[in-house]
């Protein structure tokens, strides 16, 4: 059975399921535990839902600690942001041990960070950061765009053996969607299909799977018909249902919030490039933020980001829709 629950809520609600089935599950934050009216604290304690200082230093490192003890702490970061301040922790230490001792040494965490939140936000908290974690060995990278996928992929990080750095965009904080009662894995490193066409294929990270479907349906009126994939998870990178998709349509176009050159599409253009290039029939088209700071503006935050407009473009680019210059 499936009910509607928006994305936010979604995500607590496999943190609470998987408290529930796994004692050794801890929930650290800033703004968590804050009183006994907490209905994480009414429902696990004080031992194990802990308000941290105002430290991502401390907090992270906090966590590998209870992680090398056997536990497993879920960190809600809020910002994505403020794990710049904690680098060492997120990406020198958490994720190397295991590899560096043979496999002998777990650090199963999970950072929960919001990125994108735009809307008037400007510079420092609106960024989308992902691709700086990418190229981590060890790290695992998760950017859902839906509610049930937000609570499939948090069990499913929560369960992993190593750290998760999961991706939640604050622009789909309210969205809703049908979520599966009780016990729901979505397996890391498995890309959705989720429009079918033979046209075109647009894969889309997170908040911009919305806007690729949105400029799919806008192209089929036209006549063109576009597969959209969603990869879920960004590292490990299902690189075969990307290219499997490419074979059928020979176009691929790919959308990111992001920056153009720190930005995941950029990655995956180039694992398809090495692995499809015989496929395709036209040059790949990324269509991403661009590179500049997000602006407070609100029209100049619209120009730099990507929208269905710029996105239905690209694909006509690609099928050779493009216009003639005069």
């Amino acid at each position: 059975m499936a009910r509607e629950l928006p994305y936010i809520q979604a995500i607590g609600e496999a943190v609470h399921q998987e408290m529930e089935r796994d004692e050794t599950i801890l929930y650290f934050g800033q703004n968590l535990a804050l009183s006994e009216d907490d209905p994480f604290v009414k429902a696990f304690g004080g031992d194990r839902v802990r308000v941290t200082p105002i430290s991502e230093t401390a907090e992270i490192g906090m966590a590998v600690g209870a992680a090398f003890a056997g536990y497993r702490p879920v960190v809600q970061l809020y910002m994505a942001e403020f794990m710049l301040v904690a680098m060492n922790q997120v990406v020198n230490e958490a994720p190397r041990f295991h590899g560096m001792t043979g496999g002998q040494v777990k650090v199963p965490i999970v950072l929960q960070a919001g990125y994108g939140f735009t809307a008037g936000w400007a510079g420092q908290h609106t960024g989308t950061i992902y691709g700086m974690f990418l190229g981590v060995p060890g790290l695992k990278v998760v950017v859902p765009s839906t509610p049930a996928d937000a609570k499939g992929l948090m069990t499913a990080s929560i369960r992993d053996d190593n750290p998760v750095v999961f991706f939640h965009n604050y622009l789909l904080t309210l969205e809703h969607g049908d979520v599966p009662e009780g016990e729901h894995v979505v397996p890391l490193g498995e890309a959705a299909v989720v429009r079918e066409g033979g046209d075109v294929t647009i894969v889309g990270i997170g908040w911009t799977v919305g806007k690729a479907l949105a400029a799919a349906e806008q192209l089929a009126g036209e006549g063109i018909e576009a597969e959209v994939i969603d990869p879920r998870t960004l590292a490990p990178l299902d690189t075969a249902t990307i290219v499997q998709s490419v074979e059928k349509t020979g176009r691929l176009v790919v959308v990111d919030q992001a920056t153009r050159h720190a930005s995941a599409a950029a990655v995956i253009a180039a694992e398809v490039a090495a692995e499809g290039f015989s496929a395709l029939k036209a040059p790949i088209g990324l269509v991403t933020a661009l590179d500049a700071t997000i602006p407070y503006s609100q029209p100049m935050e619209a120009y730099l980001l990507p929208d269905e407009t710029k996105i239905a473009a690209a694909v006509q680019q690609a099928v050779g829709f493009s216009p003639v210059p005069a």
